[in-house]
């Protein structure tokens, strides 16, 4: 069982910068592929960014993509999301979530992640 916290999210003003953190107890975080996604109310779940176990593959959806950088420590169980040049479309709450590193399948897909937190408001006025 892995627990997830999500921290770092707030109101911006569109331009802006937020660093969403995600941090893992229960188990070593290096095991498990790590995903942000985010979603609005009526909406479906939007992938935002993925990271492999070591932190040395990276994937981001092309509408985040040269804006938003993901990273991790394992040694701090904790991945970040670095969000630069905010658009009111970011607007969203974000999850992150843990797919153990043996499970297969596209890591842009909600359905392939077991772990999910609780979720943070980011805000992006205009």
């Amino acid at each position: 069982q892995v627990q997830l916290v999500e921290s770092g999210g707030g109101l911006v003003q569109a331009g802006g910068s937020l660093r969403l953190s995600c941090a893992a107890s229960g188990r070593i975080l290096s095991s498990y592929n790590i995903g942000w996604f985010r979603q609005n109310p009526g909406k479906e779940r939007e992938f935002v960014a993925a990271i492999s176990t070591s932190g040395g593959n990276t994937y981001y959806a092309d509408s985040v993509k040269g804006r938003f950088t993901i990273s991790r420590d394992n040694a701090k169980n904790t991945v970040y999301l670095q969000m630069n040049s905010l658009k009111s479309e970011d607007t969203a709450v974000y999850y992150c979530a843990a797919r153990f590193s043996l499970v297969t399948g596209t890591l842009a897909s909600a359905v392939n992640y077991a772990y999910w937190g609780q979720g943070t408001q980011v805000t992006v006025s205009s």
